[in-house]
């Protein structure tokens, strides 16, 4: 008969307080599971963003772009890579890489991948991707991917075409006399480009001139033709009352008067055509002539007045600093220098309301400068360094060769001077630096 166990005694009742410590452990850890929740959230988004960037990086790269595992299978592709391979994205997953090289590259790339491997650093090599049209020479950098812990977890690889840049060396060296001819036809053809400004830019230069002399001519013309008449009367035997009457009604004694201002005025004409075209051939010379003492304000206002008499719009033209500043050299050459940069300066402000151009000239110890600044729009900083280049411009085809800057700093360079662009708040200011001395 089984020995008879004494009862079990009753549970300890469950009292509130053990509840409430209950209650709590589950708000901590639903807490807990929230927190949890809302970091796996950011997390997933900062991991949708990366690989995002990472996909607009491999599909906009032009390089080719490759990433590899340890055991050589590719992971990811650029999308370079599959338009050259022909291959889908799709299909370049978990594709082996020495199936997209040339079989007989397979050497130097298991070479390459060892070395990259074991040094920790890229390698770099040639060889062929696989394209529909054969191999095509990649050269190849091969970088080892590290994991946390340091050790080599796969490669990268990134290549540049080179097949299409031989192909073109090697379609240049086919035939060593086509290259020279070549050659000696772009010398050609650059001879003749810079021929056509260099005529472009004289046509511009000698608009002026020509045309004030053109018009005297006409004026003349004009004139001569009113003498004739008078002459003719008189050699007819007319009265006095008659050529009187004549001459009151041909105006004589004023066109007498406009006829040494004609005259003058063609010479004047005459002269400056004479001298753009001892400028222009200045420019391949290393100058010449005899050097003066001269006033460079005087020079200065000249040429500057010059320019603006053929100016249609209303420009502003000031001068201040000295009243009279020496200067030595020529000063036909220098007040080339001054047309040119009243010239470059009203072109850049054609159609500004406004436009004004100011000429100050100071002695700085033995030296005298002039400034001419304007309001215009200025420089362009990438500019600034080539604006003095020959033929550089940025006026509209036919309206200027780029010689005028060229012309100027080659004469101030031969004067002992210097022209520069100076620093500006406001529009351009170029600074011409010459030799000064006693008038």
């Amino acid at each position: 008969m089984p020995t008879a166990h004494p009862p079990a005694p009753p549970p300890a009742p469950f009292t509130d307080d053990a509840w409430m410590d209950v209650l709590s452990a589950m708000d901590r850890t639903y807490a807990d599971l929230l927190g949890h929740q809302e970091q796996l959230e950011r997390q997933n988004t900062e991991l949708e963003g990366m690989r995002a960037f990472l996909t607009a990086i491999l599909g906009s790269v032009s390089d080719v772009l490759i990433v590899v595992s340890r055991a050589g299978r590719v992971e990811q592709a650029s999308a370079s890579l599959a338009a050259r391979s022909g291959l889908s994205p799709g299909a370049l997953e978990g594709t082996d890489l020495t199936a997209l090289i040339d079989s007989a590259d397979h050497p130097a790339l298991t070479a390459a991948l060892s070395r990259a491997r074991d040094a920790r650093r890229p390698v770099a090599l040639e060889a062929g991707l696989m394209t529909p049209d054969g191999p095509s020479p990649l050269e190849l950098s091969v970088a080892p991917r590290l994991d946390d812990r340091g050790r080599a977890a796969g490669y990268v690889l990134t290549g540049r075409p080179v097949g299409e840049l031989r192909r073109a060396y090697a379609e240049l060296s086919a035939s060593h006399d086509a290259l020279k001819a070549a050659q000696a036809q772009l010398v050609r053809n650059e001879k003749l480009a810079a021929l056509g400004r260099l005529l472009a830019g004289v046509a511009h230069e000698l608009n002026n001139p020509i045309s004030f002399v053109y018009a005297n001519a006409h004026a003349l013309e004009r004139y001569a033709g009113k003498f004739e008449t008078y002459f003719q009367h008189v050699q007819d035997g007319a009265s006095r009352e008659d050529l009187v009457a004549l001459r009151h009604s041909l105006r004589l004694d004023r066109e007498v008067a406009n006829l040494r201002q004609a005259i003058e005025g063609a010479r004047d004409g005459a002269e400056r055509v004479r001298d753009i075209v001892e400028d222009l051939r200045r420019l391949s010379s290393d100058g010449s002539g005899e050097r003066v003492v001269f006033d460079l304000v005087e020079t200065a206002r000249v040429a500057a007045n010059w320019v603006l008499r053929g100016m249609k719009q209303p420009v502003t033209l000031a001068f201040a600093g000295a009243a009279t500043l020496p200067a030595f050299g020529r000063p036909g050459h220098v007040q080339q220098i001054v047309m040119n940069l009243v010239q470059n300066a009203i072109d850049a402000m054609e159609g500004q309301p406004g436009a004004a151009v100011t000429l100050t000239a100071r002695a700085e110890g033995d030296r005298a400068t002039l400034t001419v600044a304007d309001n215009g729009p200025g420089v362009p900083p990438d500019l600034a360094a080539t604006i003095f280049d020959p033929f550089f411009t940025t006026k509209p085809v036919g309206r200027g060769t780029g010689l005028g800057l060229s012309i100027s700093h080659k004469i101030a360079e031969e004067h002992g001077g210097r022209l520069t662009l100076a620093e500006a708040q406001e529009g351009a200011t170029f600074r011409l630096d010459l030799p000064g001395g006693p008038i």
